[in-house]
């Protein structure tokens, strides 16, 4: 009896993109001092005045949200950004674009929460709670995000984040850009 069995077929991007998270997982280290991860915020810029601006950015995109959320979103927005060496403003940013703030976001293929991360991508990860926690979804995004930019620089790194490794146009980066530049104009005002 001649029996074959089928296995699911793995496209051999997605399954590069899942060995070099697995590899940046595993690692658990930080970008190296020489690479510039993200352009950082101005020397004259306090992490206070970051964070005031990013809750209150936070407000503006979902009112919906309760001070205690967008507190909880503000501070892992902060930790995450450091903990990755990513401008805060930039995943500020990312989560504007991906979900307009709303940890409950789904999109149609599936990825989920503030960051819009796909769960198969978080499991290899091995992060505390699911793929919308409000910690893990942030961390999750910062960690994927950051491993794109110090592969490729930063615009297709953050290109990368939605298009994964066949980039096919400007319109995510333009839109995160402009949400950046907009963000940073209300930190400078």
């Amino acid at each position: 009896m001649n029996q074959t069995t089928t296995q699911p077929r793995i496209r051999r991007p997605r399954l590069a993109l899942l060995i070099a998270m697995a590899m940046v997982c595993l690692s658990g280290t930080a970008p190296p001092r020489n690479v510039v991860v993200a352009e950082p915020l101005p020397a004259e810029v306090d992490e206070r005045s970051v964070a005031s601006v990013v809750s209150a950015q936070l407000a503006r995109l979902n009112p919906h949200l309760p001070p205690a959320r967008i507190e909880r979103i503000q501070q892992a927005i902060l930790d995450s950004s450091q903990r990755h060496g990513l401008d805060p403003l930039l995943v500020l940013a990312v989560i504007e674009v991906e979900s307009h703030a709303k940890p409950w976001a789904e999109s149609p293929k599936g990825a989920l929460g503030l960051m819009q991360v796909m769960p198969y991508m978080m499991r290899p990860m091995g992060l505390a709670g699911n793929p919308t926690t409000i910690e893990a979804n942030i961390e999750a995004g910062c960690m994927i995000l950051s491993g794109n930019i110090r592969r490729l620089g930063e615009a297709d790194g953050i290109s990368s984040y939605f298009w994964g490794s066949d980039i096919r146009g400007l319109s995510y980066l333009q839109r995160v850009e402009a949400a950046r530049d907009r963000v940073r104009r209300a930190l400078h005002s």
